[in-house]
């Protein structure tokens, strides 16, 4: 029998290394990758709000995932908040599953795609994903905090993420840990077939275009959320989608550094490099913010 007494309320975050040279770098390292990430997602949520001509379906939904991105940045670094975190984390799931519907409606449907992806379903679906997102954290929270804790009290991670404080729990979490593998392996292999049927309707109606020219044109379209479905879900099922007893802290730290710090960095990147009408954009607000 667990002794429950003197319950466990606060917790502490060791971080990346007890070593006060290691903190400071690290410190400094993440400080600079969190103001790039930032910086990267305010400036394309601005040009998408700034220009008509990306007030599009696609647009949309990117706009709201740099916010995704935006948020779960500062979740992770400066607050710590696991609620806050999941429901971030699950909501970005939803929305690059509504963006693979929608560029899957582009390429295979483009005479009905303006009805089919009018500004109230956009809304609806971006709704869903947000109010998805909220529900399923605050099962996973609740599946969490529903375990006792009574020391030890330091979390071996950088940020409060369900794995480590599992691992804190002075009774037997395997329960536990199968709801929440099971609920989450449910949301994410969902989104991940949806996002898969799109993008098979996407290539069979490619591979059908006669000229490489507009295949080309055409797969360009959808290039960019490629690359981010992949890095989300390569990144994602490495943090998550394993037992926390057959993964170390460390090879835990190191994977959420790279879902939570590192994706949300390089989404603008991805979404603007191969983008003319993005780089338009962007190069447009930078020269009204420096004039």
């Amino acid at each position: 029998m667990a002794n429950l007494t003197g319950t466990v309320s606060v917790f502490l975050l060791q971080g990346f290394s007890a070593s006060p040279e290691l903190q400071l770098l690290s410190a400094a390292f993440f400080l600079l990758v969190y103001l790039a990430a930032v910086l990267g997602n305010v400036s394309i949520v601005a040009a998408v709000v700034l220009d008509p001509r990306l007030h599009t379906p696609m647009y949309f939904f990117l706009k709201h995932l740099s916010l995704v991105d935006i948020c779960s940045m500062s979740t992770t670094l400066p607050r710590a908040l696991l609620f806050a975190f999941v429901s971030l984390g699950s909501t970005e799931c939803f929305l690059i599953t509504s963006m693979a519907y929608d560029r899957c409606l582009a390429i295979y449907r483009p005479l009905v795609y303006g009805v089919a992806m009018r500004p109230g379903i956009c809304v609806s679906l971006v709704a869903v994903a947000w109010g998805s997102g909220l529900l399923f954290s605050a099962f996973h929270t609740a599946n969490t905090f529903s375990l006792p804790f009574c020391g030890p009290r330091v979390i071996d991670h950088f940020f409060c993420d369900i794995p480590p404080v599992m691992r804190l729990a002075c009774a037997h979490a395997e329960a536990h840990e199968a709801a929440g593998f099971a609920a989450s392996g449910c949301v994410i292999m969902s989104c991940f077939a949806l996002t898969v049927l799109s993008y098979v309707r996407i290539l069979a109606t490619v591979a059908r275009i006669r000229s490489a020219g507009g295949r080309r044109k055409a797969f360009s379209t959808c290039s960019s959320h490629l690359a981010t479905v992949l890095l989300f879900y390569g990144a994602g099922s490495s943090a998550y989608m394993q037992p926390s007893a057959r993964s170390s802290p460390l090879q835990g730290r190191l994977a959420a550094v790279f879902y939570s710090i590192l994706t949300p960095t390089l989404n603008p990147l991805i979404y603007s490099l191969r983008n003319k009408d993005m780089m338009g954009a962007l190069r447009k607000l930078y020269l009204q913010v420096l004039s």
